[in-house]
């Protein structure tokens, strides 16, 4: 059938079709028979590559299909690009395909799926990946704290930073060629508040409800030393001067840390046997925050708040 038409990720655009000799009714009868799914207006996918794709999946070869329907004088921008990126969607719409025009200033419109935006592009604010246009991490960072808010900003921007994609440093050269635009007073938060060191999501929203509720603001990614030297572990957040530690328990975190050929009941035990040597180590309590937990912010504030009376007491 078509199958010689698709891209790597399963994408045909049905331009390609009707030039190879299908016509619109064999794409229909395709599409009935579960070969193919329409995905936008004239552009399909393999079935099975799109029912096998989680939301952050469908949104990148939906921006595919977009990007091939164009002629290149767009970059994938805001939430399309963070995904391309590989960050977090923590706040992030994923409904359409955010897109940037590198040649024409045609002002900020939705149609078809597609949020096209008006901006200009310098040399900090795109680059090339996998051969598609897509604005920076930096500038994308700014743009997704613009449309989507402060803490959606932080997020994305302590991922793209502990993955080495940008910096600081770029974050602010990036931020004199935009403070001028509406809304961008809100980007001086969001660089001074990232750092880069929050492993996940959750150890951002954790520090950020810590800011909020102004408890103390822990040490990140502690570590706890063994009489030798040696290091027998890190924790999320630190209060030494507390005499406690703290941890996010995100099911993310046993997944990713997880050894080969162990069970997730196997790395819940190993967690359990370094936080209990950890404790033996220092001598000091251990406080565990789960997501439920970052969405009930003055509760949290305060459990947290009488761990370290406790502690120091």
């Amino acid at each position: 059938m078509v199958h010689e038409l698709m891209t790597p990720s399963g994408v045909v655009l049905r331009r390609d079709a009707i030039a190879a000799g299908y016509d619109d009714n064999a794409l229909a009868r395709a599409v009935r028979a579960g070969v193919i799914t329409r995905i936008r207006q004239g552009a399909y996918v393999a079935s099975p590559t799109w029912q096998g794709l989680d939301d952050p999946g469908r949104h990148r070869v939906l921006s595919e299909a977009v990007l091939m329907q164009y002629d290149g004088d767009i970059a994938l921008s805001h939430a399309s690009a963070a995904v391309h990126l590989g960050g977090p969607t923590y706040g992030l719409g994923l409904r359409d395909v955010q897109v940037t025009h590198l040649s024409t200033q045609s002002g900020r419109r939705n149609e078809a799926g597609i949020v096209h935006h008006e901006g200009a592009c310098r040399l900090l604010d795109i680059t090339r990946v996998d051969s598609e246009w897509v604005t920076s991490p930096a500038r994308t960072i700014l743009d997704v704290a613009r449309t989507s808010g402060v803490e959606t900003g932080i997020i994305l921007a302590d991922d793209f930073i502990h993955r080495s994609l940008t910096s600081k440093e770029e974050l602010w050269m990036v931020y004199e060629c935009v403070k001028d635009w509406p809304g961008a007073l809100i980007l001086r938060l969001v660089i001074e508040r990232c750092d880069g060191k929050a492993e996940s999501v959750g150890e951002t929203l954790g520090r950020e409800l810590f800011r909020r509720h102004r408890v103390p603001m822990p040490r990140l990614q502690f570590e706890v030393l063994r009489p030798n030297g040696s290091i027998a572990g890190r924790t999320d957040w630190a209060w030494p001067e507390r005499r406690l530690l703290g941890e996010f328990d995100g099911k993310e975190k046993y997944l990713r840390y997880r050894r080969p050929g162990e069970t997730l009941t196997d790395a819940v035990l190993r967690e359990k046997q370094r936080e209990d040597l950890l404790r033996e180590l220092t001598g000091w309590s251990f406080i565990r925050l789960v997501w439920s937990d970052l969405f009930r912010g003055e509760e949290t504030a305060q459990r947290v708040l009488a761990a370290m009376s406790r502690a120091a007491a």
